[in-house]
């Protein structure tokens, strides 16, 4: 047997591939995962077969037969790959031929790996985008039910790092669950991004046979077909896209972990760690460590570099594909997943967060954080802006400042929608929380 034989495209070579390079050149290590979504694939394109008279029911039923088997061999662990297996789709058509040598030749009319991978790959992102809208919506109900428990509890806000004004500890979760509503939007944007179906685009031109995209796309649930067959083999925008929202909400749970090291600091101590979510010192006996916010943190990094990573490879591509796409996977599964892993992480920790209400207490009684306060009482007496600035700013230069009220006065004066005022803090968090209930609409499971 020439090391050719079993290749789908065998019938043009005399000779294998060498064995260094069909290790270099697989990728079924990374793309068996997209397994389920290539046999779904497959029976829909089966399907779409039939719809075009290009299968008799017979042959169709003896497709999806196959498949099925094949399907729970996967699902079950005992499907036996073999070293000719270039990916999971010719390793799917291999076991289809051998459990039925007619389905396995006919499976592949009309169809090109070309377009079955880029079908596979955007049911995959459908799906991730699915899942990722709903962490981001768990992740979010998590902030603001502990922002409407702690609506009332005052806390200093912070420029540049110092103590500025008084918010509530509530207003401050709550601008952190902000982001992640955004993130939610941008996850549905990413599964639209991927809602196309681009069977039938073959290689790159096309078939001369008369298949029905429109059933097919019926089949697995798309809403649009692609318009360019050229296009639709090479395009990855949506994967980009995917990508770019598992960054943006990497970046914001990144400052939520930033704060949380901060306040969970002897020098800040706002909050307490449980031993649930806190590890300890191999040499330091005394130690507890925020590990969970630092690694939520740290790992923002890594959709970053994956973005990058996958731009790298579309950057000047010629049309149409070309085997670079192959590198895909690796940073759109890897982005996917940290993210996912990111938000359950950040989930948990704010669920068990304990705040020290005396510290808190203790650090919203400073005067200067009223500075402001004592400016806009002047101006409501009829001082302009710039001249009660100065006369405060004298004040504190001087180590005179009388503030003119404490934290909850400060706060039940802040009457504006979106401030920090309890009420408004109680009414946002139901908001978010119902809006959390709600998403996402009508994505795929």
């Amino acid at each position: 047997m020439s090391g050719a034989e079993g290749k789908l495209y065998a019938g043009r070579f005399r000779e294998g591939l060498l064995p260094e390079l069909e290790r270099f050149a697989s990728s079924l290590e990374l793309d068996r995962r997209l397994a389920p979504h290539d046999v779904a694939g497959s029976i829909a394109h089966a399907r779409g077969l039939r719809a075009a008279g290009l299968l008799t029911p017979g042959q169709l039923a003896a497709i999806e037969r196959g498949l099925r088997r094949v399907e729970e061999e996967l699902e079950s662990g005992r499907f036996r790959f073999r070293a000719t297996d270039e990916d999971i789709h010719t390793a799917v058509e291999r076991r289809l031929s051998e459990l039925d040598p007619e389905a396995g030749a006919r499976l592949h009319t009309g169809r090109s790996r070309n377009d079955q991978v880029a079908l596979d790959l955007r049911l995959f992102c459908r799906l991730a985008a699915s899942r990722l809208a709903r962490r981001a919506a768990e992740a979010a109900d998590a902030l603001a039910g502990r922002a409407a428990e702690l609506a009332d509890v005052p806390m200093p806000g912070y420029t540049h790092l110092q103590r500025a004004q008084p918010v509530t500890v509530g207003h401050h979760l709550l601008a952190h669950a902000e982001p992640l509503l955004r993130d939610g939007v941008r996850f549905r944007h990413a599964y639209e991004a991927a809602d196309q179906m681009p069977l039938g685009s073959g290689a790159l031109a096309g078939s001369t046979l008369p298949l029905v995209r429109e059933a097919v796309a019926r089949e697995l649930g798309f809403e649009r077909l692609t318009r360019n067959s050229m296009d639709a083999v090479s395009d990855r925008d949506f994967a980009l896209d995917l990508i770019h929202a598992c960054c943006l909400c990497g970046l914001h749970l990144s400052r939520l972990g930033e704060d949380l090291v901060l306040w969970a600091s002897a020098e800040f101590a706002f909050v307490r760690l449980p031993d649930r979510v806190a590890t300890g010192s191999s040499l330091m006996p005394q130690k507890k460590n925020p590990d969970v916010a630092e690694l939520i943190r740290g790992r923002s990094g890594r959709a970053l570099g994956a973005y990058v990573a996958l731009a790298t490879v579309l950057k000047g591509l010629p049309l149409t594909y070309d085997r670079d796409l192959q590198e895909d996977k690796s940073p759109l599964f890897a982005a996917v997943d940290n993210a996912e892993a990111c938000l359950e992480a950040a989930q948990l920790l704010v669920g068990e967060l304990e705040f020290d209400r005396g510290r808190l207490a203790e650090a919203v009684a400073d005067p200067g954080l009223y500075a402001t306060d004592a400016a806009e009482q002047l101006v409501a007496q009829g001082m302009p802006f710039r001249q009660a600035h100065r006369e405060v700013a004298r004040q504190v230069r001087e180590g005179g400042l009388a503030a003119p009220w404490g934290a909850e006065r400060s706060l039940q004066l802040r009457r504006l929608e979106a401030g920090p005022r309890s009420g408004e803090v109680r009414r946002e968090a139901a908001r978010l929380r119902r809006w959390a209930e709600g998403h996402p609409p009508a994505l795929a499971s």
